[in-house]
């Protein structure tokens, strides 16, 4: 029995493990196969659950459709929300564009300010300070038999230009006498409305290059007259550039004439219609300046540009008034009906230039902090022709800027004032006199006031070092130590009393080894729009020369290229 039952036990054990064996094996085949044996395959059961999933999507489809209402939409629309904190630097920088647009007409009618104060101190020297300097220049040269020659100079070179300056404006005032104002004026007035129009825009156009040429034409004939003598001669002579520069004064003055006379002609038409017209020639300056890329040199162009254009239409109004008055045997009551165009003119003027700036600076990422820098670079040719080492008159320095010269103008309204105000008796010399010494005292105040507000810009916008720094050597990029050491500043005083004692100091002749300090500085990058990556020192200093694009502020005057255009 036990044998059996010892026997029977492997035997089952063994039957069972076969067993077991047998099941392990169909259910191994089972589980990779999906199918096989005889258990059930699980696709039925996956197949019932695709099924039921079916079914509920269609039930939520049929109850959507059923949901889906006009109500239902108008009630989703009121109720959406967003987040604009999801896109938060894009709003951002949307609202500090606002912000600068807003800044714009603050910013920039504080730079029109400044410039025409700039242009009314440049224009009043040439009625007020200039007489008086070749008085001067005149007596000294009279005078030098009596005191003996103590220099090789017999007038130093701003006298020299001073009395130049004086023979042109005395030479093209009596050559004005031969042009007839009111032929002029009749002749334009029998014109077309359009012909008209047309003659004003070929103006202003002609305008701009007789000032770009004519600048040239004066420094061309101060350099020609004060150049040493000692150096090989490499000009015509002073003479021809003499008469070069009277004739172009004679015929600038007529194209501001007829600019005036065409203004007159617009202010007494019936109609309006011609005034109309040249007010709406300056909002089509918008359309052709806005939409074009402009950098800061560029702006800084087109604000001198305004400046001066601004400044220029004031005159030709003053001229205006003047020449109707005459007319009217100078009623005041004509004033009055001149009053409301002569405001519409200046409105429309500012209106135009705040615009234009504003989209400018919008369309092109310019901060309104530019218009500060423009500022101060206008108020160091200010500063910096004070210096001792000055190398240009304020006047002239200001025609270069901005492309205004004084000379036509003044030639203009001398001619116009002289022959709409009779002088006659002791009484009205009296007043002649008076009024000249008005104008005197007008000139000094507006130089005292502009010299302060200069130094205050110059020194706010950290340009001091530019007026006592060295002169950089011929090499650029590399300025030499012993002119650094020659012409370094006392280290005794501070910089407010370097600028405030050169500034009432008078200029002293340098030797010719010495170079002369030049308004720029390489190392500034205060004004200097940015040229991309650094590069190194070499590769700078041998493409300098031909890197005109991007350019120091203050290399920029009215009639520099910068990028692809002048504007």
């Amino acid at each position: 029995m036990a044998g059996i039952g010892d026997a029977a036990a492997p035997g089952e054990g063994g039957g069972g493990g076969a067993e077991g064996q047998e099941r392990d094996g169909r259910g191994e085949a089972e589980q990779p196969g999906g199918s096989g044996g005889q258990g059930p395959p699980p696709a039925p059961q996956h197949t019932e659950t695709l099924g039921f999933y079916e079914s509920d999507r269609r039930r939520e489809r049929r109850r959507g459709r059923t949901e889906l209402s006009l109500l239902r939409f108008l009630s989703a629309e009121l109720t959406r929300g967003y987040f604009l904190e999801h896109n938060e630097a894009k709003y951002t920088e949307r609202r500090e564009r606002v912000y600068t647009c807003l800044r714009i007409p603050r910013e920039l009618e504080k730079l029109m300010i400044f410039g025409i104060f700039l242009c009314l101190d440049a224009f009043l020297y040439v009625f007020t300070l200039l007489p008086l300097r070749v008085f001067l220049a005149l007596f000294r040269l009279l005078t030098l038999p009596c005191y003996g020659l103590r220099d090789r100079r017999l007038l130093q070179p701003a006298q020299v230009c001073d009395i130049l300056k004086g023979v042109i404006l005395v030479i093209c005032y009596f050559m004005m006498h031969y042009v007839d104002y009111s032929m002029m004026y009749h002749l334009i007035r029998g014109q077309s409305v359009i012909k008209l129009y047309i003659i004003y825009n070929m103006l202003e156009v002609a305008d701009r290059l007789f000032s770009s040429f004519g600048q040239d034409i004066l420094d061309a004939l101060y350099w020609t007259a004060t150049e040493p003598k000692e150096r090989k001669r490499a000009h015509i002579g002073v003479i021809p550039h003499f008469f070069m520069a009277v004739l172009y004064v004679f015929l600038h003055a007529i194209l501001i004439m007829v600019q005036a006379t065409t203004l007159n002609v617009a202010f007494n038409s019936h109609n309006k219609s011609l005034l109309t017209i040249m007010m709406s020639n300056n909002f089509v300056e918008i359309k052709g300046s806005v939409f074009k890329k402009f950098e800061k040199n560029n702006l800084f162009q087109m604000s001198n540009s305004d400046i001066k254009e601004r400044f220029t239409n004031y005159v030709l109004l003053l001229i205006v008034c003047l020449r109707n008055m005459e007319q009217f045997s100078w009623n005041p009551d004509h004033l009055w009906v001149l009053f409301p165009d002569v405001c519409m003119v200046i409105a429309s003027e500012t209106a135009v230039d705040i615009v234009k700036h504003a989209f400018i600076t919008k369309f092109n990422d310019i901060t309104a902090d530019v218009y500060s820098e423009y500022r101060a670079s206008l108020a160091f040719d200010l500063v910096s022709s004070r210096q001792k080492n000055a190398y240009t008159d304020y006047s002239d320095s200001v025609a270069r800027r901005m492309g205004f010269i004084p000379l036509p103008l003044a030639v203009l309204l001398i001619r116009v004032v002289t022959s709409s105000i009779k002088v006659q008796g002791i009484l009205s010399y009296a007043c002649v006199i008076l009024f000249y010494f008005g104008l005197i005292s007008l000139k000094v105040l507006n130089s005292i006031v502009l010299l302060g507000k200069s130094c205050q810009y110059v020194k706010e916008a950290k340009m001091e070092e530019k007026l006592s720094n060295p002169p950089p050597a011929s090499t650029p990029g590399k300025p030499s130590s012993k002119s650094q050491n020659k012409c370094k500043p006392s280290q005794g005083l501070s910089t407010e009393e370097n600028l405030s004692a050169s500034v009432t100091s008078q200029p002293v002749h340098q030797k010719e080894n010495v170079i002369p300090l030049l308004v720029t500085s390489n190392s500034d990058q205060f004004l200097t729009t940015p040229d991309g990556d650094e590069k190194d020192i070499t590769q700078e200093n041998s493409e300098l020369k031909h890197r005109s694009s991007k350019k120091d502020l203050l290399e920029i005057d009215r009639f520099t290229i910068c990028g692809n255009r002048i504007d």
